[in-house]
């Protein structure tokens, strides 16, 4: 091992090298740039990825499985053990919401009836009016969330987990792809593969894994399309920007190591099992979450019926 010292008359910036057969990993490599590498490889080397490093090696040592499978289960486990109960709880929390819409509409006329009422009393202008019919709903209807505890922030809670969890697993997945550890795990990774993509190490050459990442993402989202049945303009766009990003999910997964690919793959298709999941009765009635009027007794038969048509 040797090291570059960047000093502050020459510019160069403090950095590690490790030669591996007469080559620069690509963690020295990104402490040579000086550019934007230098805070991917800061994110890279931080401690939750370092947390996942140690999670993946020991999850592989401990059930004795080849790497790829590893990484598979290692999706599934996350997916399964955090995900899902966060994704359950955040489908009561939308249950609630739609529940509580028809009361919102109701006390909101009335609401309407009363300030217009008052305004002609006190004199209001139109302005007037409407600011204090929106600042008194606006109450109205805080008072509601926090008496079925349903605060639509609430909801967010499954992304701030997932998009953490997943950058950290796809950067440790990386590091041991790249050498960027000392585990000597990229020798392992480099034969701890299977079928077409042998070299978990080397990015998927047939593009059959970042194909079929983009389809399953695609499926997602037409999915989650096909549940509501009045969609907005913002839940149009907010369609369509994700389907363009499941789109260039696919030459992106086809520039990274297998490795990363493959648990990518892995976690969009536990995500689309328990989407689907999700929808059943039973298995809503089992984890507590209120039916709505939205509900169907054939959420399958729908979601067939609303991609084929």
């Amino acid at each position: 091992m040797w090291r570059l010292a960047r000093t502050a008359k020459w510019g160069w910036r403090v950095g590690a090298a490790r030669v591996r057969g007469g080559r620069l990993t690509v963690a020295a490599a990104a402490g040579l740039s000086g550019g934007p590498g230098g805070w991917y490889e800061g994110l890279a080397q931080s401690v939750p990825v370092h947390w996942a490093e140690e999670g993946l090696v020991a999850l592989q040592a401990a059930a004795g499985l080849p790497w790829w499978a590893a990484i598979v289960c290692g999706a599934a486990l996350l997916r399964t053990a955090v995900t899902l109960p966060l994704a359950a709880h955040q489908s009561s929390l939308l249950a609630k919401l739609e529940n509580l819409q028809p009361e919102i509409k109701k006390l909101a006329e009335h609401l309407r009836y009363e300030v217009s009422v008052r305004g002609k009393q006190l004199g209001w202008s139109e302005k007037v009016a409407r600011f204090h019919f929106k600042k008194n709903l606006r109450k109205i209807i805080m008072e509601l969330y926090i008496r079925d505890n349903c605060h639509p922030f609430k909801a967010t809670l499954l992304v701030w987990v997932q998009i953490p969890m997943w950058v950290c697993v796809s950067l440790a997945l990386r590091n041991c792809s790249v050498g960027a550890t000392d585990s000597g795990v990229q020798e392992q990774f480099s034969a701890g593969g299977a079928l077409w993509f042998t070299d978990l190490t080397a990015p998927d050459s047939t593009w059959i894994l970042p194909v079929l990442l983009g389809l399953t993402n695609l499926l997602i989202v037409e999915i989650f399309a096909s549940q509501k049945m009045e969609v907005s303009r913002f839940q149009k766009l907010a369609t369509n920007f994700f389907r363009v990003v499941s789109v260039v999910m696919i030459p992106v997964a086809a520039t990274v190591p297998s490795s990363m690919a493959l648990y990518w793959l892995s976690s969009s298709f536990m995500g689309l099992t328990h989407n689907l999941l999700l929808r059943s009765p039973t298995f809503r009635q089992l984890c507590c979450i209120p039916r709505t009027k939205s509900d169907s007794d054939t959420p399958y038969r729908d979601i067939v019926s609303a991609l084929t048509t």
